[in-house]
């Protein structure tokens, strides 16, 4: 079922629209942490090892699926992707034990590893090349607007309720698969295994490390908060706090984006996480109940603008450091950085249970000094169309 060949911009916006609903199902699983923990009575450190599982398989797994995104028709990658991230995710509340709740989450993983490359690299091959940055970051956006929603939706429907989403993520799979073409593989160069090795050195591994250190602090970030103030703040303000937080991180990506598009990639990945460190520093040690709600959701703001202005810049720079292989670095710098910083969170979650929440996650804002030392070793990447 394929409708008229769709314009770029349609392809654009209906892979943003499947980039909101996969994330928003993504983003179910940390606010309801604290809910799994109770039903099946386990500890902050296990709910942290969901956490880490979902990283591991919907994001760490990302650079398998990019190499078979440039390698087959990409349509088929990022119409399934939703589908089978709706169907493992909000079914989580059913899961008649803590190993069945894993492969639900194992299910949505896989889903949400099949749609990111191939749906970046929609985006890369559709965008004007003089405005690559603000298109990514617009695709950028449209997960992280996902993320933002999903805290709310799964704080107001709770453990049980998130399976009524179920449906969006059906539609939306039939809905891309509809208007997006074919990706025609056979007119692009075949690559054997050692290109797509090779593709991880030089700028590009410098690239991901940066990635790494610089998500290693936001998701540590957004999973420890509700345990930072249980008992303390309402769940609604936690929500709205993670939900601020992730806005911010959408309009602060398209800024991002678009100022790269003119001043140059390198620059805005400098600017954005040197300024980041004293900012997020100063949101982990200040509470709503000390300074008041709304300078404290002001300040979220800006760290969450801030945090995700180089997420799309870092993306599009990669794709042009090699750009033959435009899912595959997609990939690493979306999946392969988060997934990793997803399984390095394990260690920041014991850190908590050692100490505090507040400490764990000072601890991986101090990480963001040698990430910003990284960003001066970067080349500034030249700009080319992709095929």
């Amino acid at each position: 079922m394929q409708f008229a060949p769709a314009s770029a911009t349609t392809v654009v916006a209906v892979i943003t629209a499947s980039h909101f609903v996969n994330d928003n199902f993504t983003s179910l699983l940390t606010p309801l942490g604290p809910a799994i923990a109770s039903k099946f009575g386990v500890t902050l450190a296990e709910t942290g090892a969901l956490v880490a599982l979902l990283s591991l398989v919907g994001s760490v797994s990302q650079p398998i699926f990019g190499m078979l995104g440039d390698r087959v028709d990409r349509r088929w990658l990022a119409a399934a992707g939703p589908v089978l991230a709706a169907i493992g995710m909000t079914l989580m509340g059913y899961a008649p034990t803590f190993f069945a709740l894993g492969m639900l989450i194992v299910l949505g993983g896989i889903g949400s590893a099949i749609f990111h490359p191939s749906g970046a690299a929609f985006v890369a091959a559709n965008s004007n090349l003089e405005k690559r940055g603000l298109y990514a970051s617009i695709f950028s956006a449209g997960g992280t607007a996902g993320l933002a929603l999903g805290p709310l939706t799964a704080t107001a429907l709770g453990l049980n309720g998130i399976i009524w989403l179920m449906p969006l993520g059906l539609l939306m799979g039939i809905v891309s698969f509809a208007l997006t073409p074919s990706s025609n593989p056979s007119a692009r160069k075949a690559l054997g295994l050692r290109d797509y090795l090779d593709t991880f050195s030089g700028p590009i591994r410098t690239l991901w490390g940066i990635s790494v250190l610089r998500s290693l602090s936001t998701v540590t970030y957004g999973t420890l908060i509700p345990f930072q103030f249980l008992g303390k703040e309402t769940p609604y303000t936690i929500a709205i706090t993670l939900a601020v937080f992730s806005l911010a991180s959408a309009l602060g990506g398209i800024v991002g984006g678009q100022i790269s598009d003119r001043v140059g990639r390198t620059k805005v990945l400098r600017s954005s996480i040197g300024i980041l460190i004293p900012l997020f520093a100063l949101l982990i040690v200040v509470t709503p109940t000390g300074i008041g709600l709304i300078p404290f959701w002001l300040l979220a703001f800006v760290v969450g603008a801030t945090a995700n202005a180089s997420i799309p810049v870092a993306v599009v720079a990669a794709q042009e450091y090699a750009p033959g292989k435009t899912a595959t670095t997609s990939a690493i710098m979306m999946g392969f950085s988060w997934g990793t910083a997803g399984v390095l969170y394990i260690l920041f979650a014991q850190l908590a249970n050692l100490t505090t929440p507040v400490i764990a996650m000072l601890a991986t804002v101090a990480l963001l000094l040698p990430a910003w030392w990284l960003t001066l070793k970067l080349p500034e990447p030249e700009r080319t169309r992709f095929e």
